[in-house]
């Protein structure tokens, strides 16, 4: 029968770990809390629609190379795709064109705003430069400044950073620039300048063709049966327990135990509590779980009687509400039928504020934003409307947070760690989730003592 790897949670950190120890040919079992695979990562419904939307719109960088083997394995990996440019629109009508690829995407860093003067370009591609000198050789006090401090600090002027680089850091961190972390921006930043120098390309951002099931959660589940791993769902981990420096199973709500002779515990760093209770270092674990806190997001599905008339698969919406919001497309993105309905989405990074109000107010708090910046929006009828709120949709990534997330290796060799919120080379996207179940399967398929 051989060893038995257990991986506890289903997101995305989870299921690439169950994926790759299969491919290794491992007995694994899977256990997630809840009815369905994905975490925080999964489709929905829309009945009025007859439409199948997400529950929160994602994208995707180029450098993301461990994400580009975890759906080059469920046989996903073409439902990817890269927009040449995007648009940006400002309320009083005009909008520009944004390069997303190419040298004309790196042109696109010096200054975008239709309002910035050549000294304001200057300026702008002095202190690009040297934010990516600074990324590459960070100060020692970057971890104690906000990014909007290192923003101010090399000179980025206001133009700027309305038209492109504080849209780019909310999207990074998913926290407003007045309190995300500089060093996490920078790390991301490094990391991206890496790629772009290995694959001799900038990295660009992309976007999913199909829904968040099909492209990460479907593909997985064949895997699964072929290789025969077995998914427990409502399976409530409580406890890894551990005997004489080795794993020997998960203890779940009910009481039950399954044996295990190794795990990978992919939980986000709020369901961490009393799992690790056996592992000699499980205070230090958590007391970083508790430091990083969390973010909320809140995210939009509209559905609309009529097309807003977008320009590009995404496009982002400047001025006048403290940050850049973004409208996406998904008749551009997936080429979905209309006859029911246009369906946009709008997702809210950091929602603070947003998260505590009614569904209601947030679909005419969209809607009012919509209306600025399309005139199509202003005589638009809602034909369906869902929102999505993630009070915890990812760990925090504000000041004082960078040093606090654990490597994925325990003192306990058969014990590993997984997600977003555990050491790797991304702030919190689904490049740190697959990445850290590489990290994590690498570790046990190590020869152990």
């Amino acid at each position: 029968m051989g060893e038995r790897y257990v991986v506890i949670g289903g997101g995305l950190a989870g299921l690439a770990a169950a994926v790759w120890l299969s491919e290794a040919g491992k007995n694994v079992t899977l256990l997630e809390r809840r009815g369905q695979l994905g975490g925080r990562t999964h489709a929905m419904r829309a009945e009025i629609a007859d439409d199948t939307p997400d529950n929160g719109q994602h994208v995707v960088a180029s450098g993301y190379e461990h994400l580009w083997r975890y759906l080059t394995s469920v046989g996903t990996r073409q439902f990817i795709e890269f927009p040449k440019s995007s648009t940006l629109r400002w309320p009083d009508g005009r909008s520009t064109t944004m390069q997303t690829t190419g040298l004309a995407a790196i042109r696109a860093l010096f200054g975008v705003h239709p309002d910035a003067s050549w000294a304001d370009r200057l300026r702008a591609a002095r202190a690009t430069l040297l934010l990516g000198w600074q990324a590459l050789h960070q100060p020692a006090d970057l971890a104690d400044l906000s990014t909007e401090q290192w923003f101010e600090r090399v000179g980025m002027p206001a133009p700027a950073r309305e038209a492109l680089w504080d849209w780019l850091a909310l999207g990074i961190a998913a926290e407003p620039v007045a309190r995300e972390s500089a060093k996490v921006f920078a790390n991301v930043m490094a990391t991206g300048f890496r790629l772009g120098v290995k694959h001799r390309t900038p990295v660009t951002i992309g976007y999913p063709t199909v829904d968040l099931d099909t492209l990460y959660i479907s593909g997985a589940l064949r895997v699964f049966e072929e290789r025969g791993v077995d998914v427990r769902y409502r399976a409530v981990a409580r406890k890894i327990v551990i005997d004489k420096g080795r794993v020997t199973g998960v203890t779940l709500s009910d009481g039950t135990q399954i044996p295990a002779d190794a795990v990978v515990c992919a939980v986000p760093n709020s369901n961490i509590g009393g799992l690790l209770d056996d592992l000699p270092e499980h205070p230090e674990i958590y007391a970083a779980a508790d430091k990083l806190g969390y973010t909320p997001i809140v995210s939009t599905n509209l559905y609309l009687d009529r097309p807003l008339g977008t320009e590009s698969a995404f496009e982002g919406l400047i001025g006048g509400t403290g940050v850049i919001d973004e409208v996406f497309d998904r008749q551009i993105m997936h080429g979905r039928n209309t006859d029911r309905a246009w369906l946009y989405c709008l997702t809210t990074s950091g929602a603070y504020e947003q998260i505590h109000k009614s569904n209601d107010e947030i679909v005419d708090e969209q809607m009012a934003l919509l209306r600025r910046y399309y005139p199509a929006a202003r005589e638009a009828e809602v034909v369906q409307a869902q929102v999505v709120k993630m009070p915890k949709a990812t760990f925090s990534q504000v000041v004082g947070t960078d040093a606090l997330r654990p490597p994925q290796k325990t003192s306990v060799s058969s014990l590993v760690l997984a997600g977003d919120w555990t050491a790797t080379d991304w702030s919190a996207t689904m490049e740190s989730a697959v990445q850290s179940a590489a990290k994590a399967v690498d570790l046990l398929l190590e020869p152990r003592q």
